[in-house]
C-alpha cells in the first residue's frame, strides 16, 4: 500500500534537505545556505546534517519568515482554527502499522508562519508535500484554498500520535506549534504546561522568540517505544540544531539535545524554558473572580538544588510583573508542578485542570552558572500563559563558537516527578495589627521537626508546629510583620536536612 501522503523523492543527506526545500517552493524560508552546498552529498541524513545547516545559516543575515496568508486564513480565530482539522486517515505513517503517526496544523490566524517537514527513512530525507486535501475546512469561508502550489498555504506545525492509553486508539501525545513551543501529555492526562526550545529575554520588553523553521521526522521501527525528530531553529540572534527523543507513557519523556550558533553575543538565554497559566487559587489573592475554586495549569515551582535542598515556591497572579531567581550551580532539577490533587480542588468538568501534568526538567550538558528564573505576569482570564520558568544563564552566549546543551523534560503526575511535602498553605491577619499569620500543612518527615521561618529580615514570631491527627504530618504556623515593605521573600521549613522541603513565597503587599 502506498502512503496517503505524497512525497517528492530526492537524493541523500544534506542534498535531500536542500533539494527538498526547492522542490516545495519553500527554499527562501531557510536563508543563508551557500549555493555550493546543494552539490555536496553525505552518506545519510543525521543530526550532524542539521548541525551543518544551522552552522551555515548563522553565516547569513537573518530573514524573517513570510506571514502572507489568504484573507480567509488570516481572519481565522481560535474556533475557526479548530474547524480546520486534519483528516485522520491521511496522517504520516497512518497506513504503515507503525507505533506513531504524525498530523499537521494548517497555517492561519495566530499561526501564520510556515514550517517545512521532512520524513527520514534509511538515511534519506524526503519532503512531506502540503496538500489542501489533508484538511477538513469546516463551515468557514475557505473554499478558495485549493492550490497546493500557493506559497501562502502550508503547515504551521505538527502533532504526534501514539496508542498512549489503549492499544487500539492513537492519542495525541505531543505537538510543536508556534515559534519554538512544544508540549506533551502523559497517560491518562491532558495538555497543560508547555516548553520552548529556547528563550531569549523571557518576560522582558525586548523578548526574542526563536522559531523552528524545519522539522525532520525519523520513521520509527514497528516496535519502537520512542520517536526521534530534528528541528532547525532561526532567530535574529542565532541559529540552532535540535534533536528530540519523545517516549510516551507516565510520565512522557522528551530528551533534548541542542547546538546553538550565535550571530552575535546573546544575553538573557533561558534553557529548558517552560510556560504555564496561573489565574487563581484559594490561598493566592487575585483580581479574577470565578465560581471555580482553582484555575491553573500549575500551582508552584519546585527546585531540587545542587546542595540537595528542595524548594517549593507557590505561584501568584501578581498585580504587576514579578520575577524571582534561585541562584547557584545547575540544579538537579526544576519544574512547574500541578500539586493540588483531585477533581474536588478544581470542579471543572470541561477544562479538567485536575488532569494537567507537572513538567520537570533535568539538566544535562551546558548548564553553566546561572539561576532558576521565575516570571509571573498579571492575568485576568485563563486563555494566556502568564508564568515562565527556565534556567537563565549568567553569561551571554558568545558569537563565533557553537554552544551545546542537553536536558530531559518529563510531563506527568507530580507524585512521580517531583514529590513534595507542603500540601497547602494559608495566610491571614495575625494576632495584632500589622502582623500576618501563615499556616502550612506538611506531610510527615523522617525526623522530628525543628521548624524555622524567615521574612526577608522582618520580625517573625509565634513559630509553632503541631501534629495533624486528621491527615497525618504536621501543621506549622508563624507570624511576620511586613512593616512598610512592598515585597518580601518568606521562607519556612520543618528542618534543615534533605528530609524537609523549604516553602518559599514572594509576598506582595
Amino acid at each position: 500500500m502506498t502512503s496517503s501522503l505524497d512525497f517528492v523523492r530526492v537524493g541523500p543527506g544534506r542534498r535531500a534537505v536542500l533539494a527538498g526545500l526547492s522542490a516545495l517552493g519553500l527554499s527562501g524560508l531557510t536563508p543563508g545556505i551557500p549555493a555550493a552546498e546543494s552539490s555536496r552529498e553525505t552518506r545519510g541524513f543525521s543530526f550532524a546534517s542539521v548541525v551543518d545547516l544551522a552552522r551555515q545559516l548563522r553565516a547569513s543575515p537573518y530573514q524573517p519568515p513570510s506571514r502572507d496568508l489568504p484573507p480567509a486564513l488570516a481572519a481565522l480565530d481560535y474556533d475557526g482554527l479548530r474547524q480546520l482539522g486534519f483528516r485522520d486517515a491521511r496522517g504520516l505513517w497512518a497506513d504503515k502499522a507503525l507505533p506513531f503517526q504524525v498530523q499537521f496544523f494548517h497555517r492561519g490566524g495566530l499561526f501564520p508562519e510556515p514550517v517545512q517537514v521532512f520524513e527520514v527513512a534509511d538515511g534519506v530525507a524526503q519532503p512531506v508535500a502540503y496538500d489542501p486535501g489533508l484538511f477538513r475546512y469546516g463551515a468557514g469561508p475557505l473554499s478558495d484554498l485549493t492550490d497546493p502550489a500557493d506559497p501562502r498555504l502550508g503547515f504551521a506545525g505538527l502533532r504526534l500520535l501514539h496508542p498512549l492509553n489503549t492499544p487500539d486508539k492513537f492519542d495525541e501525545v505531543a505537538a510543536f506549534l508556534g515559534a519554538s513551543y512544544f508540549r506533551a501529555v502523559a497517560r491518562g492526562g491532558v495538555y497543560g504546561a508547555s516548553a520552548r526550545g529556547l528563550a531569549i529575554g523571557a518576560g522582558e520588553p525586548d523578548e526574542e522568540f526563536p522559531r523552528f523553521t524545519t522539522f525532520w521526522l525519523e520513521r520509527p521501527a514497528r516496535g519502537a517505544k520512542a520517536l526521534r525528530l530534528y528541528a532547525l531553529m532561526d532567530s535574529p540572534s542565532l541559529s540552532g540544531a535540535y534533536a528530540f527523543v519523545i517516549t510516551p507513557g507516565e510520565p512522557t519523556l522528551t530528551d533534548v539535545q541542542a547546538e546553538l550558533f550565535p550571530r552575535r553575543d546573546v544575553a538573557g538565554v533561558g534553557l529548558a524554558n517552560m510556560t504555564s497559566m496561573f489565574l487563581l487559587a484559594p490561598q493566592a489573592p487575585s483580581a479574577a473572580e470565578d465560581f471555580r475554586p482553582r484555575i491553573h495549569d500549575s500551582d508552584g515551582l519546585m527546585v531540587a538544588t545542587a546542595q540537595d535542598e528542595r524548594l517549593w515556591r507557590p505561584l501568584n497572579n501578581p498585580p504587576q510583573i514579578a520575577a524571582s531567581g534561585f541562584q547557584g550551580p545547575a540544579p538537579q532539577g526544576f519544574g512547574l508542578a500541578q500539586r493540588a490533587d483531585g477533581f474536588e480542588a478544581y470542579q471543572d468538568l470541561e477544562a479538567r485542570y485536575d488532569l494537567r501534568p507537572s513538567l520537570w526538567a533535568t539538566p544535562g550538558e551546558g548548564f553553566a552558572s546561572g539561576e532558576v528564573r521565575l516570571v509571573e505576569i498579571p492575568a485576568t482570564d485563563e486563555m494566556a500563559d502568564n508564568v515562565l520558568a527556565d534556567w537563565r544563564l549568567a553569561a551571554p552566549l558568545r558569537a563565533g563558537a557553537p554552544h551545546a546543551f542537553s536536558y530531559r523534560l518529563a510531563w506527568g503526575r507530580p507524585s512521580a516527578l517531583a514529590p513534595g511535602a507542603v500540601r497547602r498553605w494559608r495566610e491571614g491577619p495575625g494576632d495584632a495589627a500589622g502582623w500576618r499569620r501563615v499556616l502550612l500543612d506538611i506531610t510527615a518527615a523522617d525526623a522530628r521537626p525543628t521548624p524555622w521561618a524567615e521574612a526577608g529580615g522582618r520580625p517573625v514570631r509565634h513559630l509553632s508546629v503541631t501534629e495533624n491527627p486528621v491527615e497525618g504530618g504536621w501543621r506549622m504556623a508563624f507570624e511576620f510583620e511586613p512593616g512598610a515593605a512592598r515585597t518580601l521573600e518568606l521562607r519556612a521549613s520543618l528542618g534543615a536536612s534533605r528530609n524537609f522541603e523549604t516553602w518559599v513565597r514572594q509576598w506582595l503587599a
